[in-house]
C-alpha cells in the first residue's frame, strides 16, 4: 500500500507501517450504533478489527514461516521437556473455580451495540467447567515459553498495534502510520508481550499482570500445554454473569456501586484523558477488583479474552445446549473489554457485549483464560 511514487496512503481501513513490511487492516464498527449517551459522530474504538492482511504471505525473518492457525498448539500437547516440568507447571497455573452447569439467558434484546450481534436473548444451557480465577499472567505465560520455546506471533511477525497513550515519545516518532478511523491505535516493531509499549518497555513490575499482545493461536497454545482450553462463548458468558439473570455487568446493574469501582476501565475522556479514578492508566494486576459470585477476577475490564467461538452476529432465539459458534469464520470472538473500554467509544465491558479479531491479531490490551472440564 505504501508506493513508490511516494504518496501518501490515508485510507480509513488501512495501517501502513513501515512501507512495504506489512500491510495491517484496521475495520472499525466499534461505535458504529451505541446508546445515546455517546456523543453523535463519535468514532469507534479501533481494537476490534487490528488485523494482519499480509501475514500470510510475508515474515519478518527471512526463512521464517508464519504459524500455522489450523493447528497452533500440537507441539505443545505433552508434557514439555523443557526446564519446566508438569508437575512444577501446575503450581505456576491460575486455580480454577468449578462453574456447576445450567440454563442461563445469553445476549440481550436491548444492545448497546447492536451491530455486535448482542442479541437476540436466548435460552442457552452449559455443562459444568472449571475456569481460571483469572486471566493468564505474565509470569505463567513466561514459564510457559520457558518450558516450550514458545515465539509468539507478535515476535514472529516484528510488531503489534499499542495505544498511543502508552508509548514514549521516542518510540512514537520512529513510526509511521496513516489511520483515519482510529490514530491512537500505532502499529509498534518490537511491541509483544515481554515489551508492551515497544522495546522501550519491559514487564520486570507487571509479572501479576495479564499477559498481553498474544494471538488466538498464542491462547490456544498456553492453553493446551497447561491441558487446558480456552472458554466457548457461552461458557464465557455464563461465568461472566455469575449466576445473576439479565444484569449489564458481573455484579449488578449500577457501573459503581457505592462510588466503588468493580473493573479497570477508563475513565474520562477517551482517548485523551484518561483520570485513572480506578487507580490505573494501563493494566492491572490480576485480582485488583472484586470477585463475582463464582469467585471469578476482571472478567470485564483490564484486558480482552479470547473465546474458541468463530465470530457470527446472526444467532437463533431457539434454546441451545453447549453452544459452540459457527464451524468456521474469519474473526474468532473476544469478551470483556479492557482498560481502554469507555461507553462514549467502547461500551463492551458488559456481560453481553462482544467483540473479534482475526485470529492473529494482538494488541496491548488483549489477553486470555482458559478452563477445563476436570480440575487441573
Amino acid at each position: 500500500m505504501c508506493l513508490q511514487t511516494k504518496m501518501v496512503c490515508f485510507f480509513a481501513l488501512f495501517v501502513i507501517f513501515g512501507c512495504v513490511n506489512k500491510v495491517w487492516c484496521l475495520q472499525s464498527s466499534c461505535g458504529a450504533e451505541r446508546e445515546p449517551v455517546a456523543p453523535e459522530g463519535a468514532a469507534g474504538c479501533g481494537c476490534d478489527r487490528l488485523q494482519r492482511v499480509a501475514a500470510a504471505q510475508e515474515s519478518v525473518e527471512e526463512g521464517t514461516e508464519p504459524p500455522d492457525p489450523a493447528d497452533p498448539a500440537a507441539k505443545y500437547s505433552k508434557d514439555s521437556n523443557g526446564a519446566v516440568q508438569r508437575g512444577d507447571a501446575n503450581e505456576l497455573l491460575s486455580p480454577m473455580v468449578y462453574i456447576s452447569g445450567g440454563e442461563f439467558l445469553m445476549g440481550t434484546n436491548d444492545p448497546g451495540i447492536p451491530a455486535d450481534g448482542e442479541g437476540p436473548q436466548r435460552l442457552v444451557h452449559v455443562d459444568s467447567f472449571y475456569m481460571d480465577v483469572q486471566e493468564v499472567t505474565n509470569q505463567q505465560f513466561q514459564s510457559f515459553v520457558s518450558a516450550t520455546d514458545y515465539v509468539t506471533e507478535a515476535e514472529k511477525f516484528g510488531d503489534s498495534f499499542v495505544f498511543e497513550g502508552l508509548l514514549s515519545e521516542q518510540v512514537k516518532n520512529e513510526i509511521t502510520q496513516a489511520v483515519a478511523a482510529a490514530p491512537w491505535w500505532l502499529p509498534v516493531k518490537g511491541a509483544n508481550w515481554k515489551h508492551p509499549e515497544g522495546p522501550d518497555s519491559n514487564i520486570t513490575d507487571r509479572m501479576d499482570h495479564p499477559v498481553l499482545h498474544v494471538s488466538w493461536a498464542d491462547a490456544v497454545a498456553f492453553c493446551s500445554w497447561a491441558d487446558k482450553r480456552l472458554p466457548t462463548e457461552a461458557e464465557w458468558e455464563y461465568a461472566c454473569r455469575g449466576g445473576l439473570k439479565d444484569r449489564l455487568y458481573p455484579w449488578g446493574n449500577k457501573l459503581n456501586p457505592k462510588g466503588q469501582h468493580y473493573a479497570n476501565l477508563w475513565q474520562g475522556d477517551f482517548p485523551s484523558h484518561n483520570s485513572a479514578e480506578d487507580g490505573f492508566i494501563k493494566s492491572s494486576p490480576v485480582k485488583s477488583f472484586p470477585a463475582n459470585n463464582f469467585g471469578l477476577y476482571d472478567m470485564v475490564g483490564n484486558a480482552w479474552e479470547w473465546t474458541s467461538d468463530w465470530w457470527t452476529v446472526h444467532h437463533t432465539a431457539e434454546q441451545k445446549h453447549n453452544p459452540t459458534g459457527p464451524p468456521s469464520g474469519k474473526d474468532k470472538v473476544k469478551k470483556g473489554g479492557s482498560y481502554m473500554c469507555h461507553k462514549s467509544y467502547c461500551y463492551r465491558y458488559r456481560c453481553a457485549a462482544r467483540s473479534q479479531n482475526t485470529p492473529d491479531s494482538s494488541a496491548s490490551n488483549l489477553g486470555f483464560r482458559c478452563v477445563s472440564q476436570d480440575q487441573r
